[in-house]
């Protein structure tokens, strides 16, 4: 049974992984190479997601007083700052925008956010959020190289410019069928911030949201070291008294 159940797991493993490469157009995932105990950064990913993904996007599993509380803000800080349709702290991150029109706007609600680090990872947040292209035939006139016909528009146009991408036709010998593959981006304009500073600002939003995916995570670790710390020292005493009560009979 345990061998059946290893050999499904590893098959299911192998045809996953062509098929998501494939979604991407042969896009490798940049790595997002986040710090969420960074707490500077978590304070301008906080910063970051109110202002550009709050309006659309709820985070309804983390309250605004945990969040001064974890990144060493003031209440009065959060409210000042971070606190634009809330009323009390201990409220939780709503979107501003109503879902029934959300659904209207853009065929389906915007996601919640609260999970979406643990449930799509941080490499693919990141790589989302720099993948937006134009193209003229979306409703919103951008996709994604990521999650391709995204409903999404491309809310931080103005910080990185908009980018063309570049597919490269499929060899000969590939199959009747197949899908170009993707090269490169080339700017078709620029932003308000450089390439680099683009990348600080979206990596600052993606270790927020990896933060708010499981807040209690500092506290665990913490936690998990003490723990750690006196099972090796009961072991010691354990042994000890072992050998003292065996002794004689030795």
């Amino acid at each position: 049974m345990t061998r059946t159940l290893c050999t499904a797991a590893l098959l299911a493993i192998f045809v996953y992984l062509p098929s998501a490469y494939a979604a991407t157009g042969g896009a490798e995932l940049e790595r997002a190479g986040n710090d969420v105990g960074n707490v500077a950064s978590l304070q301008r990913g906080a910063r970051n997601f109110m202002n550009y993904c709050a309006g659309c996007h709820s985070a309804k599993y983390v309250r605004y007083n945990s969040i001064a509380k974890d990144l060493g803000l003031t209440e009065d800080q959060v409210i000042e700052n971070l606190m634009f349709n809330a009323e009390k702290t201990f409220e939780t991150i709503e979107a501003s925008m109503p879902l029934d029109a959300a659904a209207r706007w853009f065929g389906q609600p915007p996601p919640d956010m609260s999970l979406i680090a643990r449930a799509k990872g941080t490499d693919y947040i990141f790589n989302f959020l720099k993948g937006f292209y134009l193209d003229s035939e979306s409703p919103t006139g951008v996709d994604n190289l990521q999650l391709p016909g995204t409903s999404m528009p491309h809310v931080l146009w103005e910080l990185q410019g908009y980018q063309r991408a570049i597919f490269d036709e499929p060899d000969e010998g590939a199959e009747a069928g197949a899908e170009p593959l993707f090269s490169h981006f080339e700017s078709a304009s620029s932003g308000a911030i450089s390439p680099e500073d683009y990348d600080a600002f979206i990596r600052d939003t993606v270790n927020f949201l990896e933060y708010i995916s499981e807040p209690v995570r500092g506290t665990r670790r913490v936690l998990g070291v003490w723990v750690l710390m006196f099972l090796t020292v009961f072991l010691i005493i354990a042994n000890m008294l072992k050998n003292q009560i065996w002794k004689d009979v030795t």
